[in-house]
């Protein structure tokens, strides 16, 4: 595998001390997000792959990586790990697989992994803790809620401040109503094409999702409507996509 695949896809998964690339406070949590759009017949194939890659990473113990993957139509693969900066990104990050499972080996599993795809991307999104709503708590792994709902909403920069307040308006909805509608708010960050704001949203399934969504609007009444359709006016544009998540595609070192 390629160096950049072998830097991004692992080693800017880790939280590494490093130069102020990425700003970090206690109310954001940055993340590194490696992106494989997958040729459609080949999807097998590459998910036999990674799955062999994380057994390797498992059976040696690699304490430094931690990836949770997002599947979405596409198909597209997210593999999303924690950061706290960019300052090592060139360095040489497999020595200890390569080591303990082989480099040669190790080589020729990414170069499969290469030919299932012609587009990958990496960029960085930051969790906004202050206007993600999950009065229980935040976690990216509501447990028994494998299904995602990921909503994009793209701005322009002029707007940036506009967009916030709004975004913030939103959430101040939901704490007055008392919803049950969880979600969490990233923002764009370096290596993105342009600036949106994306809204993750678990459920069980597509049938879980439409039906959370139901009873929130009966709840939020015509308030959210009139406070949801002040914010798209503010907006670029706006995408969603479905998706799940893989964790026997992930990887969580035990500790």
């Amino acid at each position: 595998m390629r160096k950049q695949k072998m830097i991004f896809l692992l080693a800017l998964l880790l939280g590494l001390p490093l130069a102020q690339l990425v700003a970090q406070n206690s109310n954001s949590q940055a993340y590194w997000v490696h992106e494989d759009v997958v040729k459609p017949s080949m999807v097998g194939e590459y998910e036999s792959i990674v799955k062999e890659l994380v057994e390797n990473l498992k059976k040696h113990d690699i304490q430094k990586v931690n990836m949770i993957v997002s599947n979405l139509d596409g198909p597209r693969y997210l593999y999303v790990g924690p950061i706290e900066n960019m300052a090592q990104l060139d360095k040489p990050s497999f020595a200890t697989l390569a080591e303990k499972m082989g480099a040669d080996k190790m080589r020729a599993l990414f170069n499969k992994m290469d030919k299932c795809y012609d587009i990958e991307q990496n960029y960085v999104i930051h969790l906004d803790k202050n206007l993600s709503y999950m009065p229980g708590g935040i976690t990216q792994t509501p447990e028994g809620q494998d299904y995602r709902k990921f909503h994009y909403y793209h701005y322009t920069p002029g707007n940036r401040a506009i967009v916030k307040e709004k975004v913030q308006a939103i959430k101040d909805l939901f704490e007055s109503k008392g919803s049950k509608l969880n979600y969490r708010v990233y923002r764009s960050g370096f290596g993105t094409r342009g600036e949106f704001y994306m809204v993750a949203i678990a459920a069980k399934d597509a049938v879980d999702y439409a039906s959370k969504i139901a009873e929130n609007n009966e709840l939020m009444g015509e308030d959210w409507l009139n406070t949801y359709n002040d914010f798209m006016g503010s907006l670029e544009k706006h995408e969603s996509f479905e998706g799940r998540m893989r964790p026997d595609m992930a990887y969580i070192p035990e500790k």
